[in-house]
């Protein structure tokens, strides 16, 4: 298949655009490279410098490039950014996507068929769940911005499904992690809010210690536990979804990660292990908003897609995030 792959040079994109050529396909990205980085997309990969606020450029390029199916990751992702400024969040998260679905409608209105869409959503959708793990028909109460452009997102796709035609499968992830194994590329986001790419960003002496936020939670050892998705096995998931599509699966939406959580404690620790030197940390209070364990349910995705994660052991996670990060501790600046 020819994909169309929307912020293919960020983190996710570029490790899954690596997985879709590694099983046979062509590969188109669409990328404003203003978090995306043209060092991450591999050699010969075709790609097409775009904004999806620009509705005239993203229509050209699907009129020209034909996608047989479309991969939709470009967003705004900081939690803390979409509440400080809503606007821009919704306008490039929701605004940007309905673009797209604009092309592809006017290419389904030439072609007769539609472009199937594998979205690239988030856990976020569900805010503070009732229980975990977290089913995919749990309450939607989102607790950020960036959570309710994502699953505005999710509900404009829907609208378009029904009204015109057009198949998706959403895709819902928790924390991602890790790199390619090897380090070619890795994790460089402008912001750094993730756990592991901080925590070994301060055992590379760049952050002085690592904060931990709250101990007081009725987790094991007191600390927020998390579901950490390993980015390489969250791609496999995408691969799976676009075939899926292709073979005429019907809409859905799944829930990505391994099912199971680790504690802040015990990804601190983990690190401690891989890298060898004992991080600083610093105890402070809870951060306003955080739940004390969020974790998946992916069930439904193994059921019907045959996904089974392959990096489920912490310190192999991590160690694939440290070869990267020590051998590009400025991220692809140094390149």
């Amino acid at each position: 298949m020819r994909l169309l792959v929307t912020g293919g040079a960020g983190y996710i994109g570029s490790h899954t655009i690596r997985q879709l050529i590694a099983a046979g396909h062509e590969v188109v990205v669409l990328d404003n490279f203003t978090a995306g980085h043209r060092e991450a997309l591999p050699e010969g990969v075709t790609a097409e410098e775009a904004d999806l606020l620009d509705a005239a450029r993203v229509g050209e390029i699907v009129t020209r490039h034909e996608p047989d199916a479309v991969i939709h990751f470009a967003a705004l992702i900081e939690v803390g950014d979409s509440m400080r400024d809503p606007r821009r969040f919704y306008r490039n998260n929701v605004v940007g996507s309905m673009n797209l679905m604009d092309a592809l409608l006017d290419a389904k209105q030439k072609r007769g068929k539609a472009v199937p869409v594998v979205f690239s959503s988030t856990a976020a959708v569900y805010g503070e769940p009732d229980h975990v793990p977290i089913p995919e028909d749990a309450a939607k109460r989102p607790t950020s911005v960036y959570g309710e452009t994502k699953l505005a997102t999710e509900k404009l796709l829907d609208a378009y499904d029904a009204a015109y035609g057009f198949p998706h499968m959403n895709l819902r992830y928790f924390n991602v992690c890790g790199a390619i194994e090897g380090g070619q590329i890795g994790e460089a986001h402008p912001n750094k809010t993730h756990l592991i790419e901080l925590a070994l960003l301060t055992a590379l002496g760049q952050r002085p210690s690592m904060k931990i936020f709250g101990t007081d939670y009725p987790t094991p050892d007191g600390t927020c536990i998390r579901d950490y998705i390993h980015v390489v096995d969250l791609a496999d998931a995408h691969v799976l979804a676009v075939q899926a599509l292709q073979d005429g699966a019907p809409t859905t939406r799944y829930n990505v990660g391994l099912g199971h959580g680790f504690s802040v404690k015990e990804v601190l620790d983990a690190v401690d292990r891989v890298v060898g030197t004992p991080l600083k940390r610093e105890i402070e209070g809870r951060r306003p908003g955080d739940p004390a364990v969020l974790v998946a349910d992916s069930a439904r995705i193994k059921a019907d897609l045959g996904w089974t994660p392959r990096f489920t052991n912490l310190d192999h996670i991590i160690e694939t995030a440290w070869a990267w990060h020590r051998g590009h501790p400025h991220g692809y600046a140094a390149d």
